[in-house]
């Protein structure tokens, strides 16, 4: 099961934060954001990852000689979807991919893998706690998601928050069947709507991870989710940096169970 990052953008949202490091660098409780992934894809047992590289891709690759990497050399045309395919070439065997601005557990991590299904998304049920005080962020951004037992049966920023049962954290879980029906489906998309406008995205390129997601629900794919009762938190802007500050090294100390746990 291969560790994937998907870390090409700058994150221009943190503003000076990110001017001379990327964003993945930014310290939340003594910590880069990429330190914390990293060590919660090693307490789940996993194997280095492969990191999706674009802005300031050769300070990382300095600094985290044992990674591997994809460069992304297109990434202010792109955005996370077709950033993630720079990396094609490591889904044969299964996969699991995270954004690179988000913190979460290694529990949460060892859920998705241990799933029995083939496709798993990681959703955050405590979401909207979070939400109370990102003024900078408001919960029309969030990557809402609504469930039906074990599957996420809708996937879309748009919905109304109440409808919603939980959010999206960037993290998935791809079996080696699932990573095939996945790509699958992004060809099968790409080819008809590559240069051009699909679903929400002004254009391909620029699409979501979710609107694939979304898309391969309707064409009838099951998506499993494993959950986490508030152990995640992004960073996105300026105030979003200020909240895990002060927040996540007490979320870690709370040990607030996971899916894994019940």
């Amino acid at each position: 099961m291969q560790p994937i990052i998907i870390g090409a953008g700058r994150g221009s949202r943190l503003n000076a934060m990110t001017e001379e490091q990327p964003k993945c660098y930014v310290p939340i409780a003594g910590r880069r954001i990429l330190d914390w992934a990293l060590n919660a894809f090693a307490e789940a047992g996993l194997p280095t990852p492969v990191f999706i590289g674009g802005y300031q891709i050769e300070r990382i690759q300095r600094d985290y000689p044992h990674l591997e990497f994809v460069h992304n050399d297109d990434w202010p045309n792109n955005n996370i979807l077709a950033s993630l395919y720079y990396a094609e070439s490591h889904m044969d065997a299964g996969f699991i991919c995270s954004y690179s601005d988000i913190l979460f557990r290694g529990t949460l991590v060892r859920a998705a893998v241990e799933h029995p299904g083939d496709i798993v998304l990681c959703v955050d049920t405590h979401w909207r706690e979070r939400y109370t005080a990102r003024t900078q962020h408001p919960e029309e951004d969030a990557e809402k998601v609504i469930v039906e037992g074990d599957r996420v049966v809708r996937i879309d920023r748009a919905m109304a928050a109440e409808e919603a049962s939980g959010e999206f954290v960037g993290v998935a879980r791809f079996s080696a069947a699932g990573a095939e029906r996945f790509r699958v489906h992004y060809h099968h998309v790409r080819r008809r709507f590559a240069g051009g406008p699909w679903r929400q995205a002004a254009v391909f390129e620029k699409a979501y991870l979710i609107l694939l997601f979304q898309e391969m629900i309707e064409q009838g794919e099951t998506m499993h989710l494993v959950t986490t009762e508030g152990q995640y938190m992004e960073v996105d802007t300026e105030e979003d940096y200020a909240l895990a500050n002060a927040q996540w090294a007490r979320r870690i100390d709370a040990g607030t169970t996971t899916g894994a746990d019940r």
